[in-house]
């Protein structure tokens, strides 16, 4: 394929990726929602789990989106330098959701700020947001595919500590914001915890956290005891499925971590909504790819 055949190849594939996304949870998310229906004992939450379920079996039958909020979508990606199309990736991720606006379809959500009007393509100014990586020795590119809601994970919070002020800290501005804002996320949520030396640093790698599974762990000891402790502590608040009470109030707890300065602490909070809508998928250099989040789907 010349470089034209390639960038229409991947655009075409990326666009029924994202469909993909709209109408099928990834597969931690749907065993771990099966789990707490099991587990529970509320009569009207274990309804509303088992109407969760309707949805998206009828979600996927029809190839729908299984939420009419389909959010801004977002990519993080770690390319390869060696990638062929990493020079025209951003303009074939923005392509790709301009046609699966139409194609699947999506719900328009890309407004221009302060002119305040809906572009009616789901694109526009910094949207879809594309965030980078680059790796060395790679001719390969990892994309997490993320549909960021207006109820879930865009209201999110980041504020770097005072001074002096430690990671109790951290836990207390977590489990304000649940307390505050979390029974509008649409729970179960999966929470994503982000701590770094800024709010920049911090913001990115709470959304970071969300495109780990929810039964994943971080691998820093410490990181994943306030991930027990924050989980134990959400879950205690009974927020249950859609706010209405019940056994469980989150699908887990991702601390994502990176180094910060010496004296202060950044933190921020962004959470997953039940239908947490995210997949991955990876392309080589011959654009064969492999869809980590949900086994067995092809395009």
């Amino acid at each position: 394929m010349n470089n034209k055949q390639q960038i229409e190849k991947m655009t075409d594939m990326m666009s029924k990726f994202i469909a993909l996304v709209s109408y099928k949870l990834p597969d931690d998310v749907e065993n771990k929602l099966k789990e707490l229906s099991d587990e529970e004992t509320n009569p009207l939450a274990k309804t509303i789990y088992n109407t969760m379920e309707e949805n998206q079996n009828l979600a996927q039958e029809l190839k729908r989106p299984s939420c009419q909020d389909t959010g801004v979508l977002q990519f993080f990606i770690k390319c390869g330098q060696n990638f062929p199309l990493i020079g025209q990736l951003e303009k074939i991720l923005r392509d790709s959701v301009y046609q699966s606006t139409l194609d699947t379809p999506l719900r328009h959500n890309s407004v221009e700020t302060f002119d305040e009007y809906n572009t009616g393509k789901n694109i526009g100014k910094g949207t879809p947001s594309i965030f980078w990586e680059i790796e060395e020795e790679s001719d390969k590119v990892e994309i997490y595919t993320y549909m960021a809601g207006g109820g879930c994970s865009l209201p999110g919070a980041a504020t770097v500590l005072m001074p002096g002020e430690g990671y109790e800290t951290v836990v207390k501005f977590v489990l304000d914001r649940m307390t505050s804002y979390g029974i509008n996320a649409c729970p179960p949520l999966l929470v994503g915890v982000g701590v770094g030396t800024s709010v920049e640093t911090a913001a990115l790698n709470s959304k970071l956290a969300l495109m780990r599974s929810v039964e994943s762990k971080s691998e820093n000891e410490n990181a994943a005891k306030m991930e027990k402790l924050l989980e134990d502590g959400i879950n205690a608040i009974g927020l249950g499925p859609q706010g209405l009470k019940g056994a469980k109030s989150v699908m887990g707890v991702n601390v994502v971590n990176t180094a910060r300065h010496p004296s202060t602490i950044g933190v921020a909070v962004n959470t997953g909504c039940w239908s947490h809508r995210r997949g991955k998928i990876t392309f080589d250099s011959d654009l064969n790819y492999e869809i980590n989040t949900h086994k067995g789907v092809k395009l």
